[in-house]
């Protein structure tokens, strides 16, 4: 089990794609990278991440599409658009669909850098609360329930996080 955070990378520009992935390789984010929309959003289905960073301009299944999927189906997820194509009305579109944040190309390293660690940040705070609440919520029922009613209470609990 690896310690890295999980990242998703999707652009259409295979160089472009492959010149990042190293770069954030190497300073030990788990990456996997995809160059179109369909290919995230199933790799997305097959494994969990930590972080999504998305070009918004894609042939077919564009980055606002694939923002609003990964969004819709993964509730920790936290989603940066990355952009050589942006604009006012994209990055406020976006960010109503739960972008986390939505940079240009070309990008500074430092600056991607400080963006992935504040989304992370978010994403576990995200994570920590709602599992504060899922033990609130499991300690109440416990007070006052047969074993069989606390271990209903747990599967509806945890189906409420897949």
């Amino acid at each position: 089990m690896s310690n890295k955070i999980k990242l998703l990378i999707v652009d259409d520009e295979v160089k472009f794609l492959e010149s990042i992935a190293q770069r954030l390789e190497m300073r030990d984010f788990d990456v996997t990278t995809a160059s179109n929309g369909p290919d995230a959003v199933e790799i997305a289905k097959e494994e969990k991440f930590d972080l999504a960073l998305l070009d918004l301009k894609m042939p077919g299944m564009d980055g606002q599409q694939v923002l609003e999927i990964l969004k819709r189906e993964h509730k920790f997820l936290e989603v940066i658009i990355l952009t050589g194509h942006g604009s006012v009305d994209s990055a406020v579109e976006c960010t109503k669909l739960g972008a986390f944040s939505y940079l240009p190309k070309p990008y500074e390293l430092d600056k991607l850098l400080e963006v992935l660690r504040q989304a992370y940040e978010a994403r576990l705070n995200k994570k920590f609360e709602a599992d504060s609440d899922r033990m609130e919520k499991l300690t109440k029922v416990a007070q006052g329930s047969s074993p069989l009613g606390i271990l209903r209470a747990m599967r509806e609990l945890d189906d409420d996080q897949k």
